[in-house]
């Protein structure tokens, strides 16, 4: 069942006080804004890209990055674009943006300017304003999307989007959940439906603009479950506000056949639920994420690290990866280490551009009806606690604990699911929470950790769970005791 997009009367008076919040947002025009996107190329239109590499079945690469210092910002966006010949550009936002502490971003753009480089760990868009962020997608021939993690993203949106950015990351669950602690669930999916609301208007008026719930979540032993059913109810979410291009994520787990499942699950069960709640005409692709545990500090373990991600992701059908670099146990990395992630993943998918992987496996069968069996348990929650209503439903669900994401900060959430592998190094669930799985689905999980438990010698504990996550923190993927 559709739900109605914001009002537009109720949209505008909120938009006036939205640009009041920092001088740069103040002599923002939207019908300005909506010629400027119309002058892009379409070569440098996040969606149209996406959809050409779709089509022609190529996987399309993109890093990370951001600075404070606009020029420096500029030239490691080119030098990624020439050097590591990324398919799609990022802008990664400041920490005190995501907070919308542009005062403190404003002071550390004065301190990098004073020392000569970035201070800050990221791009801090809203205090360079429209016309900043305009040199910077002039600056370079690739799309370029916002990338953030920001629970109030609403100013930043009016000004990247005004500025030419062409894609815009993040969602009112997937932005608040494993991001904040004391942020109301009912309050950042409002902000963030006034971010889709602001790109379906932009849609009326011919603009499309691309947009990506991020997929990992907490990047800790994340069942595919948990993650695509966030996935699916942040499109829906879009879609209520005019939004036509979507793009969902899921973050490598360890395990191929399970990555391979969830990667094409997601695909499925996307298009299921999105044309059964009523929408039709948007385009939908999908984003894996290379490791986003811990990595080796070796660097030539790190290119395996990088390297397997990328093996998956093309065996899968995905249509883009996020890339790693080989330094990610050293922090922020410089720009050559980014380039190489993009050279090492671009290397690995062209020695498997022409290759055609036959699926017709059983475990694979096996793993995609389990997460399809898992995904309408939690999905049909949240239709039910909301009656319609996907964004209330989704608050009620979190507050029962019937949507629970592992290891995550929020007060909102309520921390009781704990991941846990099982004998092959798939993600199972030791203790699930108030999760509304189905039996068989239950039984399933525990038959699986059994096994694992016998395997090792030893009782099925939380000892289990915590050394799969020290595993998770040395980059080991799957490192349990045989």
């Amino acid at each position: 069942m559709k739900s109605p997009s914001m009002p537009m009367k109720e949209f505008l008076l909120e938009r006036g006080r939205v640009l009041e919040t920092w001088p740069t947002g103040k002599d923002l025009s939207f019908d300005e804004s909506v010629q400027y996107q119309r002058g892009i190329a379409d070569g440098k239109r996040f969606s149209s890209v996406l959809q050409k590499a779709r089509s022609a079945k190529r996987v399309l690469i993109q890093p990370r990055a951001g600075v404070a210092l606009l020029d420096e910002h500029i030239r490691l966006l080119k030098y990624l674009e020439d050097e590591g010949a990324a398919d799609l550009l990022p802008s990664t936002i400041d920490a005190y943006t995501r907070q919308n502490r542009y005062d403190e971003a404003a002071r550390g753009i004065e301190k990098s300017t004073a020392a000569g480089h970035s201070l800050l760990n990221g791009f801090p868009a809203v205090n360079y304003g429209v016309q900043g962020c305009r040199r910077v997608t002039e600056s370079v021939a690739k799309p370029i999307q916002v990338r953030h993690g920001t629970p109030d993203a609403r100013l930043l949106a009016e000004i990247t989007l005004a500025g030419g950015f062409t894609s815009y990351e993040g969602g009112g669950v997937s932005y608040n959940i494993p991001y904040t602690k004391k942020v109301p669930l009912e309050k950042s999916i409002r902000d963030w439906q006034y971010v889709d609301r602001l790109v379906g208007l932009y849609e009326e008026h011919g603009i499309r603009i691309n947009r990506e719930p991020f997929g990992p979540l907490t990047g800790t032993l994340v069942p595919p479950c948990i993650s695509h059913t966030v996935g699916i109810i942040e499109a829906l979410l879009a879609l209520e506000q005019g939004v036509k291009s979507i793009t969902l994520g899921y973050g490598q787990g360890g395990n191929v056949v399970q990555d391979i499942a969830a990667v094409q699950t997601l695909r499925e069960l996307a298009n299921e639920y999105l044309h059964k709640e009523g929408y039709d005409g948007f385009e939908l692709t999908i984003v894996f994420h290379q490791w986003m545990g811990g990595f080796p500090e070796d660097e030539a373990k790190a290119y395996a690290v990088i390297n397997l991600g990328t093996v998956v992701a093309a065996m899968a059908g995905a249509d883009k990866i996020i890339v790693k670099t080989p330094h990610e146990a050293m922090g922020i990395p410089t720009k050559e280490a980014n380039a190489q992630g993009l050279k090492t993943t671009r290397q690995v998918l062209s020695m498997l551009e022409d290759q055609r992987f036959d699926f017709s496996n059983e475990k694979i069968e096996r793993e995609k009806e389990i997460i399809k069996q898992e995904v309408g348990g939690l999905l049909r929650a949240v239709f039910e606690l909301g009656n319609g209503n996907v964004a209330q439903g989704t608050v009620r669900a979190f507050a029962a604990g019937m949507l629970d994401v592992p290891f995550a900060p929020s007060i909102y959430n309520q921390g009781k699911v704990l991941p846990i592998r099982d004998n092959d190094g798939c993600i199972r669930l030791f203790s699930m929470g108030g999760l509304p799985l189905p039996e068989a689905v239950v039984a399933f999980h525990r038959e699986r950790l059994d096994e694992r438990a016998k395997t090792e010698k030893r009782a099925l504990s939380f000892q289990m769970v915590t050394d799969d996550i020290y595993a998770v923190s040395k980059g080991k993927l799957i490192g349990r005791p045989k």
